[in-house]
């Protein structure tokens, strides 16, 4: 292939990217706001809510869903997991504690970058979150016992992690490469650098062989 037609897709490939992640974030009501600095803050406990934060990301209160996606934002931006396990609403003043089925986000899409030849993995949540895998922001994988299916789970903040919804996990899983993790040949996924083990290669073989 000539060199500058080379050179031509690659630079229409990069400008595509970088439009998908820009698009992403613009579909992120709260990108570049952040959360609120709840870590900071040690008030009172002051009871549990009847609110819950359903697998699916639906947020209910007293059994029914929250509708308004704004009012969803406001809470999760005050969101914090504490060491106990047990997730609240946290203000100044106040500490209330809600249910939380799963984890406290779901991840909804994904937009691959590169930069000097190192992908870059961006996420964003369903409430508004832009989160890049990497050093800071850990991807981890669970096989669920009941189900044998794999949950791919990616630290947010704090101790709050998003579940990577299924549609997004066939892409992750799509830019799963092998590599030597401690000593292991492990299928795993790159971003920013850092690899993340998703399950030994034997594994893998032995579930695809059995699909």
């Amino acid at each position: 292939m000539d060199p500058k037609t080379t050179d031509k897709a690659t630079g229409l490939a990069t400008a595509a990217d970088a439009a998908g992640l820009e698009a992403l974030i613009a579909r992120a009501p709260r990108a570049g706001r952040g959360a609120a600095p709840v870590e900071r803050w040690n008030p009172p406990f002051c009871g549990d809510l009847d609110m819950e934060i359903r697998a699916d990301g639906t947020w209910f209160y007293l059994g029914t869903p929250i509708g308004r996606p704004a009012l969803v934002q406001l809470f999760s931006s005050v969101l914090r997991k504490d060491e106990d396990g047990r997730t609240y609403l946290v203000t100044p003043v106040e500490k209330v504690g809600i249910r939380v089925e799963d984890a406290a986000f779901v991840a909804v899409e994904m937009a691959l970058t590169e930069e000097n030849g190192e992908p870059a993995l961006t996420f964003r949540t369903n409430v508004g979150d832009v989160v890049e895998a990497g050093p800071d922001h850990e991807l981890r994988f669970v096989i669920e016992e009941e189900t044998g299916g794999l949950k791919p789970y990616l630290h947010v903040r704090g101790r709050l992690e998003a579940l990577v919804s299924r549609a997004v996990m066939y892409d992750l899983a799509e830019l799963g490469e092998e590599a030597v993790v401690n000593g292991a040949n492990m299928f795993a996924v790159r971003s920013r650098g850092i690899v993340f083990p998703v399950m030994p290669v034997d594994e893998l073989h032995r579930l695809s062989e059995g699909a």
